[in-house]
């Protein structure tokens, strides 16, 4: 086991999403550290994963993971990278790959630029982009069914805000103080061997939660 790791933190479904394993991955070498096999995703897991490999006597450098606000604030002394990846999906199913409004594809278009922009950059074109539509963000309509205001634009605005609040945690590994950790900006190194793993299992379709764990483990540990 290493001394010191940057670590990547992803969950993969094996059926459903009722049943799937959390994975610690070191991000430099690509080798798993450990796993827990879960029902559901939640925070206390992340945690318990984390924990696990602390108690290996390995230090961690840093985190990168998909993006659940517990996630990124459970260890706050520890540099957390949120996978600018993600980032995009989060934004895309909000408005959508086709947006209607103008707004919205001037919005995606951006984040899809995520991965390739420095963070001052994405502040600027963030700023611009909220000058220009603001008050369209601000309309308001009636709901017929419960006869209450609300946002007319709500997924638009939820696009937004989510890369306004998630803003301090995607640029981490750029930050002057964690360049030498070399922190990737995605979970993508995972979330290429969750691929082959799911293309096994679907080869293997019919297979009893102990099968499904037995070949799992013979593909994460390689």
């Amino acid at each position: 086991m290493p001394k010191s790791a940057v670590i990547i933190v992803d969950t993969v479904y094996l059926s459903g999403r009722s049943f799937g394993v959390m994975i610690a991955r070191n991000a430099n070498t690509g080798k798993t550290l450990d796993r827990i096999y879960i029902i559901s995703e939640t925070i206390n897991h992340f945690v318990t994963l984390v924990e696990k490999v602390k108690s290996m006597g390995i230090l961690i450098r840093a985190i990168v993971v998909d993006g659940r606000p517990g996630m990124l604030k459970a260890y706050p002394n520890i540099p957390s990278q949120m996978c600018q990846f993600h980032q995009i999906q989060i934004v895309t199913r909000y408005v959508t790959t086709r947006p209607k409004l103008i707004a919205g594809k001037q919005l995606r278009r951006i984040v899809l630029m995520l991965t390739t922009l420095k963070k001052d950059m994405l502040l600027k074109l963030l700023l611009k982009w909220y000058e220009k539509w603001r008050e369209l963000l601000k309309e308001k309509t009636i709901n017929e069914e419960t006869g209450r205001w609300e946002y007319t634009h709500r997924r638009l605005r939820s696009a937004y805000y989510s890369l306004k609040t998630n803003l301090s945690c995607l640029f981490t590994c750029q930050e002057q103080q964690n360049r030498h950790l070399n922190i990737p900006n995605t979970t993508n190194s995972l979330d290429g061997s969750f691929a082959h793993l799911k293309d096994s299992l679907r080869v293997h379709r019919g297979l009893k939660r102990s099968r499904k764990i037995r070949l799992t483990e013979s593909l994460i540990w390689r």
